[in-house]
C-alpha cells in the first residue's frame, strides 16, 4: 500500500488549497448569514475561474469536461475542499450530484447521458436522489413504499421521499422505487430518472435542520410523487437492478463524505489550535490555552484524525485494486468511525472558543449544526456496528482459538 502523493496530486492540492484559502473563506460569513440565492451570481463566478483553471469536476472522466482523477486522488481532493462548506459545490463535485454523475456514466443509456449527464458534469443543471421515505427506515435501502407501476409505455410512480439533499432547483431526480414486488428483496426496487417538471411530482417542503431551512442547493426536500408519468426510457440501468447500483454509488460515495469530514476536521483543528494559542491573559499572567485539558483534546484530536484519514485512504486503495466486496467492512469501519471523529473534533473546536463558538461568527456553529447528522444519513452508526460485527463473527464460527 503506497500513499504517496504524486507531483502532479501536490500541484493540484496546492492550487485547490489556495482558492479556498483566497477565494471561498471570505464569503463564509454571508453564506452563513444571508441567503445563498443572493450568492448564486458570484459563486457561478467563482466556477468559471475553477473551470479556467482546469480543476472543475475533478472525479468525472475527462470526455465529458472533468479530470478524470482516480479514487484515491479525489479523495485527496475532497478533504481539501472540505475546509469550506463551499467547496464541494464550486468544483462541481457535490453530492448528490457526484453519485448522480457516477452511476449515470455507468449505467446511463446514450440518450440519458446526452440529455442528463453532459449538463450535469458541465455544471448547467443540478440534481437530487429520491431514496430515504419518512416512514421506512433509511439505513436499510430495501424498506421502500414508493412504487413505480408500469402502465403502456410508462412508469406511474407514488410515494413520499425525504432528504432529497438539492431538491429546490435541482433539474431531475433519480428516483429509487418498487418496480418488482414479487422478487427477491435485494431485486425489487429500480432507479428512475424523473424530471422535476414533470406532473405529478412535486417539491413539499425544505426540511428545517436544527432551526434552519436551507434553500437551492444547500437543501434538504421532502418529495412527493402522486401518479407521477414518466417513459420507461427513463430506467436507469435495468429494472430490479436499483439495489446493487445503489451499492455501486455507495463505497466511492462514502469516500467522498469520509474525505470532506475530514477536511472539516481540519479546519475545526486550526480554529482550535489558534484560539488556544491566543485566548486572553489571565489574572496570573497565564494564558488560558496551557490548561492540560485543551492540551489534550488537541493531542486527542490530531490523533484521531490522523487516524481517520489514514483508513479512508486505506478503505479507498481496497476499493480500487480489489473492488467493493473486499473492502465492505472498510466502508462501514469508516463510515461510523470517521463521523464520530468528526463530531468530537469539532466539538471541542466549539467548546474552545467558548460563546463566540455559539455564533455564526465563526464557521464552527454551522458545522455543529449541519453535520451531526453524519453519524444518521447512509445508516445509522448503530447499524453499521451491528451489521460489521455480525460479520467479524461469522468467520469465527467453528474456530477454536487458542
Amino acid at each position: 500500500m503506497d500513499f504517496e502523493v504524486s507531483e502532479k496530486m501536490k500541484v493540484i492540492l496546492g492550487m485547490i488549497n489556495e482558492f479556498v484559502d483566497k477565494e471561498l473563506i471570505p464569503l463564509e460569513p454571508e453564506f452563513v448569514n444571508k441567503s445563498i440565492k443572493s450568492m448564486l451570481p458570484r459563486l457561478k463566478e467563482k466556477r468559471q475561474m475553477v473551470k479556467k483553471m482546469e480543476l472543475w469536476a475533478p472525479n468525472q472522466p475527462k470526455e465529458y469536461g472533468g479530470m478524470g482523477l482516480d479514487l484515491i486522488e479525489h479523495a485527496l481532493v475532497s478533504e481539501a475542499l472540505g475546509r469550506s462548506p463551499l467547496g464541494h459545490y464550486v468544483f462541481g463535485c457535490q453530492a448528490p450530484d457526484a453519485g448522480n454523475m457516477e452511476i449515470l456514466f455507468l449505467h446511463g443509456t446514450d440518450e440519458q447521458k446526452k440529455k442528463y449527464l453532459k449538463p450535469l458534469v458541465e455544471g448547467e443543471i443540478r440534481s437530487c436522489f429520491s431514496m430515504t421515505e419518512p416512514e421506512m427506515p433509511g439505513s436499510n435501502p430495501v424498506m421502500l413504499e414508493t412504487t413505480a407501476v408500469r402502465d403502456g409505455e410508462d412508469y406511474v410512480i407514488n410515494g413520499q421521499k425525504w432528504f432529497s439533499t438539492a431538491a429546490d432547483g435541482s433539474a431531475f431526480t433519480i428516483v429509487m422505487a418498487i418496480t418488482n414486488p414479487d422478487a427477491h428483496p435485494y431485486m425489487r426496487a429500480s432507479m428512475i430518472i424523473v424530471p422535476t417538471g414533470t406532473k405529478g411530482y412535486s417539491l413539499v417542503r425544505n426540511i428545517p435542520v436544527m432551526g434552519h431551512t436551507g434553500e437551492d442547493y444547500f437543501s434538504h426536500g421532502e418529495v412527493a410523487f402522486q401518479s407521477c408519468r414518466v417513459p420507461q426510457k427513463n430506467l436507469l440501468g435495468a429494472e430490479g437492478m436499483g439495489f446493487v447500483i445503489a451499492q455501486e454509488r455507495l463505497g466511492p460515495g462514502r469516500i467522498h463524505h469520509c474525505m470532506r469530514w475530514i477536511g472539516i476536521c481540519n479546519r475545526a483543528f486550526d480554529l482550535m489550535c489558534s484560539r488556544a494559542s491566543k485566548r486572553i491573559m489571565s489574572p496570573d499572567g497565564k494564558t488560558l490555552s496551557t490548561k492540560q485539558i485543551i492540551q489534550e483534546w488537541i493531542a486527542d484530536s490530531a490523533a484521531e484524525i490522523s487516524a481517520a484519514r489514514l483508513m479512508v485512504l486505506n478503505a479507498a486503495w481496497k476499493i480500487e485494486k480489489l473492488g467493493q466486496k473486499e473492502a465492505r467492512d472498510d466502508v462501514s469501519f469508516i463510515k461510523f468511525y470517521v463521523a464520530g471523529v468528526l463530531q468530537r473534533v469539532v466539538d471541542r473546536a466549539l467548546q474552545v472558543h467558548g460563546g463566540l463558538g455559539m455564533t455564526d461568527d465563526t464557521i464552527l456553529a454551522f458545522f455543529y449544526r449541519h453535520e451531526r447528522a453524519a453519524r444518521i444519513y447512509d445508516g445509522a452508526d448503530e447499524v453499521h456496528k451491528m451489521s460489521v460485527a455480525k460479520r467479524i463473527l461469522k468467520t469465527y464460527e467453528g474456530k477454536d482459538v487458542r
